[in-house]
């Protein structure tokens, strides 16, 4: 009898409710989930030593890469999901702990829905606020808040509580992700600096070439490092895009532009494509025999029988097949999926409160009325049209704020300007969530208002689980009035639905005219 599966920690989970045969929509293997279940169960049982003994860094990272490697699209492998497995039972024992106190996650998915659904939070948020932390410590950036919140997290995961238990810990996590997208920010802009609004082409230039796909700007940086003067260019690719707009990896000339939109779009536009591709995160496709001998993998991006790149960074493999490949003979000239040739990013915090006094002069002239953040994760699954729609009929006297992969359902249209800037602004990666609270808390400040009182509305598509713990980071800060789309989280059971509904106003996405109408009157 073949291995059977559950899991329902993404959007496009079958049926809206889980995967449950012998893999997931995703591609993952009935076997990998169950490693996967396996090495959660042990960071919990990592994290319960942690109770009488002292963690270390090492533990802190060990604690990040097991949960990295379990979020949806990054590790395929079970040979590496094995050995991550063995690296936390390995610390575990160096604690002075044992396989013994690991925990058996099918308790959480046999679970009374509730607290099925509140476990699911926490831990699903956990997951993508380890990718954030992951990236900042290889900038060289950790907190101890951070860190803490992981162990005691993963640690509550593993008690018999109940409702009241546990619902502060999922505000808890909305909590320690505003710290980590902080220290995440901080480490982005101390060492690439301020982003800057940067047009980006979609035009690809005849001669070699290599496509980088991911979250993580130091993978790009020493990507572009080790092919400088080798006749080789360099494109960003889904949520890499926003590295365009920071300064000291704008000064590598032959970073030239961005390929393709979306990550769920890869096994179309990467097909026969004459170019290598180099994955640094999550939202790998499972490759398919037209391009896989041209994707490489790095950190905990994994997938049977792709050339993974290990912590030496020696990107020789991916430079040497970009270089046999030889790129386009001619430039070839791509559009987004609206028929746009430039998309625009870099309106990050920095940029944006820059000109803070232009904004809010706009606003008390009323030639600003209302501003949409409209952004989150992309996915295949029907529906993600009503995100174009929706900006298509924005009124003129509005402006888009965007950010990660969902932005590429628009971010090629031109919808016009208001007082000098343009109508849709990209903040950056899904970790820029940031910004965007930030930009939110300042126009509240200078209106002397709560956030909740500006003419602001958050329109917000969800994929996986960096999505769930940046909605519980606008949860914690109070945020109301939120329209999630385009289907609502299977692990949501209908009471915690309702407490989030009676308590934040969260509405889920009907059609862009109702949902215009309403919020605008």
């Amino acid at each position: 009898m073949e291995q059977q599966m559950f899991c329902f920690q993404c959007e496009q989970t079958a049926r809206g409710t889980g995967c449950t045969g012998c893999a997931g929509v995703c591609g993952k293997s009935a076997e990998a989930a169950a490693l996967q279940d396996k090495l959660t169960g042990a960071l919990i049982g990592l994290a319960r030593t942690c109770k009488t003994a002292t963690a270390t860094a090492h533990t802190y990272r060990i604690v990040l890469e097991g949960l990295f490697t379990t979020i949806t699209n990054v590790d395929f492998d079970v040979v590496t999901i094995q050995a991550m497995l063995d690296k936390v039972h390995a610390e575990t024992a160096a604690l002075g702990g044992s396989a013994a106190s690991d925990y058996d996650v099918k308790q959480i998915w046999d679970a009374n829905e509730d607290i099925r659904s509140l476990k699911s939070l926490i831990l699903f948020g956990m997951r993508g606020m380890a990718a954030y932390a992951y990236h900042a410590l290889m900038l060289g950036k950790t907190s101890e808040e951070v860190d803490t919140f992981f162990v005691k997290g993963l640690a509550a995961l593993g008690e018999d509580w109940g409702m009241a238990e546990l619902l502060p810990i999922v505000m808890e996590t909305g909590k320690a992700n505003l710290a980590c997208m902080a220290m995440l920010d901080e480490a982005n802009t101390s060492t690439y600096g301020t982003p800057v609004p940067t047009e980006v082409s979609m035009t690809i230039e005849k001669g070699p070439f290599i496509v980088v796909t991911g979250h993580d700007l130091k993978d790009l940086e020493l990507l572009l490092k080790q092919t400088e003067g080798k006749g080789i260019n360099i494109y960003t690719h889904g949520e890499m895009l926003p590295a365009h707009g920071y300064p000291e990896l704008k000064k590598y000339k032959h970073l030239k532009g961005n390929f393709g939109t979306a990550w769920q779009n890869q096994q179309k536009e990467f097909a026969n494509v004459p170019g290598a591709f180099l994955f640094t995160t999550n939202c790998l496709m499972p490759p398919r025999p037209s391009y896989a001998d041209r994707v490489f993998t790095t950190e905990v991006v994994s997938y049977a029988g792709l050339t993974h790149i290990g912590e030496d960074k020696d990107f020789t493999p991916v430079i040497n097949k970009a270089l046999e490949l030889g790129g386009y003979s001619e430039d070839q000239h791509f559009t987004g999926i609206n028929g746009g040739s430039t998309v625009m990013t870099g309106f990050g915090h920095g940029t944006v409160l820059s000109v803070a006094d232009k904004v809010i002069d706009a606003v008390k002239a009323g030639a600003i009325k209302h501003f949409f953040l409209v952004g989150g994760c992309d996915g295949a699954r029907p529906g993600r049209n009503y995100y174009t729609e929706f900006v298509k009929q924005t009124p003129k006297d509005t402006v888009i704020l965007t950010l990660a992969c969902g932005k590429y359902r628009f971010n090629d249209l031109d919808i016009g300007t208001i007082g000098g800037l343009p109508r849709i602004m990209d903040m950056g990666q899904c970790n820029d969530a940031y910004s965007a609270i930030q930009v939110a808390v300042a126009l509240a400040k200078a209106f002397d208002c709560g956030v909740n009182d500006l003419p602001l509305t958050l329109v917000l598509s969800w994929y996986e689980q960096k999505a769930v713990c940046i909605l519980l980071t606008l949860l914690y800060l109070g945020l109301k009035n939120i329209y999630l789309g385009p289907s609502l989280p299977a692990f949501l059971s209908p009471n915690v639905l309702q407490y989030l509904v009676d308590n934040f106003n969260i509405t889920p996405i009907s059609t862009p005219e109702e949902d215009l109408k309403k919020i605008l009157g």
